[in-house]
């Protein structure tokens, strides 16, 4: 290696550093800012958080009133982003949510075909109790989440970078909703379970709420930032071995798979697609930078394997009638995996 080649490498090297200790500043200022509003949720913050950074979309999931509307309009509030919320109800439209095309009036007294966007076209959309609308509205997402973009009759409008649909739900309430397909599920990046708050939480939560009324939140970053910081964090390294690690773990929970666990063949009906090896990576590399450093590694993998599968790995009937949570599955799968391909692992 030539003397300018190792100066290159060494500047490189300089910057990246930079970049990362920069990224982890910025998201240690944002999750201050969120913490002025909310209380705890810690797990539930950096969820959200990764999926900004990601390019994702998360589903939040808890009983009502546990500030999942709140995190995410608090989110907003905090970023230099466009925000937008959608109530979603049994009578709401596919048109009420991508827009529609009218005729108006021209000032030479003719007419034209006008489109008027929707609230989908904005940087955070936040999906309220997305499973009490029908199939056919919940679907008007599938385009807008996947591909970032819209159609509408014959032309394609693109949506703003960053674009992150924001979805809640109530697991208890089944009367009058209609639970999300597995295509739909499929494209959350994240699902997140928010817990409800211990005692000293909630004496911090009455103390916020029954008193005096806090400022609002500042933004401390723009769009330009985060657009930044996604870039930073698709040029993570990940080592072949632990991206060989990932795709185990996604193999692992398809029941007919040649390695397949004897807990995902008993209950496990249909495993995570691809796309769920793509959360696990990104989410990976993410947790990494949160860290301060510049390379995933398997613990990265395993810590964010929940959040990333749990909506992608479907029970069978027997895995429902004996009470089965895939987080059950996930974690057996995370303890009996090897980290290398023909190693053992110690008994359980």
């Amino acid at each position: 290696m030539t003397q300018d080649t190792k100066m290159a490498s060494t500047a490189e090297a300089d910057a990246l550093r930079a970049e990362t200790d920069a990224f982890r500043k910025s998201i240690a200022t944002l999750r201050e800012e969120i913490g002025r509003a909310i209380v705890g949720q810690r797990e539930v913050v950096d969820g959200v958080i990764t999926c900004l950074l990601a390019g994702g979309h998360a589903l939040l999931e808890g009983v009502p009133g546990l500030g999942k509307t709140m995190l995410v309009r608090t989110l907003s509030e905090t970023l230099h982003l466009t925000f937008s919320r959608i109530q979603f109800t049994p009578d709401l439209m596919p048109a009420d949510i991508l827009g529609t095309t009218v005729i108006d009036d021209t000032q030479a007294g003719g007419k034209v075909f006008e489109f008027r966007k929707g609230p989908v076209f904005a940087n955070i959309v936040l999906a309220d109790e997305i499973n009490r609308a029908t199939p056919k509205t919940q679907s008007a997402l599938l385009e807008a989440m996947q591909e970032h973009h819209v159609t509408i009759g014959r032309r394609t409008h693109k949506l703003d970078e960053p674009f992150v649909v924001l979805a809640t739900q109530n697991p208890l309430e089944m009367e009058g909703t209609y639970p999300l397909p597995e295509a739909q599920l499929d494209r959350f990046l994240y699902k997140l379970h928010v817990p409800f708050p211990n005692r000293e939480e909630l004496h911090d939560i009455l103390d916020r709420t029954t008193g005096e009324v806090q400022d609002k939140r500042s933004a401390v970053l723009d769009q330009a930032a985060i657009l930044g910081m996604q870039k930073l964090v698709r040029k993570v390294p990940v080592a072949r071995h632990v991206q060989d690690y990932a795709i185990r773990v996604v193999l692992a929970t398809h029941p007919d798979g040649p390695d397949a666990p004897d807990i995902a063949k008993r209950f496990v009906r249909f495993g995570a697609s691809p796309r769920g090896g793509q959360a696990v990576l990104l989410a990976a590399k993410i947790r990494a930078l949160f860290e301060g450093r510049f390379a995933a590694s398997i613990d990265d993998v395993r810590a964010v394997a929940h959040p990333a599968l749990r909506h992608r790995v479907l029970l069978n009937f027997e895995g429902e009638a004996e009470g089965m949570k895939t987080d059950q599955v996930i974690a057996q799968i995370l303890e009996s995996l090897p980290e290398t391909k023909g190693a053992k692992v110690g008994p359980s």
